[in-house]
């Protein structure tokens, strides 16, 4: 006799919801509910997967779909929420489409919170924070996390500083050298952050001020010049390589 077939399939639509989930009716509306009938064309008894950053993922059943509305049994759950690692990344602002794809491999990569950082070479003063999150819930969505990454109001450099948790560690990517990342994370475990500078890098007045924080820790990436986004992902990879759940 063969195998049973994975259950709920692979391929079921996963969705985020902004409400804790227990078993029972659940009615979705607007543009969830028109992937659900109008793209997926679910139909009554199709699987969906949901999850709430809160309780974990559940699964649901369809029971009616209309083009306004859809209707779930939400039925058991299968996961609790994923532990996550205590990792902030603080970045100066991007432009529209980078800072997009910071924050979604911000998501996927696991770290837990997002803190816009405005410098005196920032290029964009107020970033969308509901914009970020958008593109969190859809990196989520799609790479099976059930923990979605908070995504703090935008803050100046000085008052991140002066406001800085004692206990956790900041490494900041300093691109006139500094200790060698994996190595000085690897050395200080626990709570940690990583700073992140505009295009065009941190001047020297804060790069002083950063260094002179008692809980700043310079770090180098490696020869190569990165562009602001990809030091971010970089750093972050190491983090979690060294000292988060990758290993």
């Amino acid at each position: 006799m063969g195998a049973q077939p994975a259950w709920p399939p692979r391929s079921t639509p996963r969705l985020f919801v902004d409400t804790a989930l227990t078993a029972g009716a659940l009615r979705l509306e607007g543009a969830q509910a028109h992937y659900l009938a109008t793209v997926m064309r679910a139909k009554p008894g199709d699987p969906v997967t949901l999850f709430d950053d809160t309780t974990g993922e559940w699964l649901g059943l369809v029971t009616q779909a209309g083009r306004r509305d859809v209707s779930l049994d939400v039925t058991e759950r299968l996961r609790a929420r994923e532990a996550v690692p205590d990792l902030w990344l603080c970045a100066a602002p991007l432009k529209k489409g980078r800072v997009d794809w910071l924050a979604e491999k911000a998501c996927e990569l696991g770290v837990d919170r997002l803190v816009p950082v405005v410098t005196h070479r920032t290029v964009v003063d107020r970033p969308n924070t509901d914009r970020l999150r958008t593109q969190m819930i859809e990196a989520a969505e799609q790479c099976g996390r059930t923990a979605l990454p908070r995504v703090a109001d935008a803050v100046k450099l000085p008052h991140l500083l002066r406001d800085w948790p004692e206990g956790r560690a900041l490494f900041f990517a300093d691109e006139t050298g500094g200790e060698p990342a994996a190595a000085a994370m690897r050395a200080r475990p626990g709570p940690a952050a990583i700073l992140i500078g505009p295009e065009g890098g941190f001047d020297e007045g804060e790069r002083a001020a950063i260094r002179a924080h008692p809980q700043a820790v310079g770090i180098t990436l490696g020869p190569r010049i990165l562009r602001a986004e990809t030091a971010a992902a970089a750093a972050v990879s190491v983090w979690m390589a060294a000292a988060g759940d990758w290993g």
